[in-house]
């Protein structure tokens, strides 16, 4: 019987086996989506305080505080959805404030509101990797349904 993502948290910590036969090579990497969200919501905020102190620089660092700080708290919507469809609203509502940081952190580039890109590249590079992670999750949800409920 297959279990919905409903059902469990959205963490892939894979646990190290206590056998010394296991050789590093074999372990899977430690993957934990909350604790990159939490650390993403981190570098989101870091970067927001070195916008100028401008009209311009206060309006994009606002709304990105919005967006960029929204998926964590959304993820752990998701791990306690009802149903898939709630998991599904609530993955995408993370999506949907992934691709809107973007937008931003792209403006700051553009103008540019920053000496050092380095920061802004970084989270470019690290939300364009989140996008995608949702949209795969959201993908394979939706496929795992019954076909009269996509």
């Amino acid at each position: 019987m297959r279990t919905s993502n409903v059902q469990r948290r959205t963490s892939n910590i894979e646990r190290e086996e206590t056998s010394e036969a296991r050789s590093s090579a074999d372990r899977l990497p430690v993957y934990d989506l909350e604790e990159r969200l939490l650390k993403y919501a981190a570098s989101v905020i870091r970067l927001a305080e070195k916008l100028p102190r401008s009209r311009a620089g206060n309006h994009v660092a606002g709304q990105m505080l919005r967006s960029g700080t929204s998926p964590l708290p959304n993820h752990g919507e998701a791990q306690a959805a009802e149903s898939d469809a709630d998991f599904l609203h609530k993955f995408s509502v993370c999506l949907k404030e992934l691709r809107e940081t973007l937008r931003c952190l792209k403006l700051i580039r553009l103008v540019p509101l920053l000496r050092d890109l380095t920061p802004v590249d970084a989270l470019i590079d690290e939300t364009d990797q989140l996008v995608r992670i949702f949209v795969s999750s959201i993908r394979t949800v939706k496929r795992n349904q019954p076909s009269g409920r996509r």
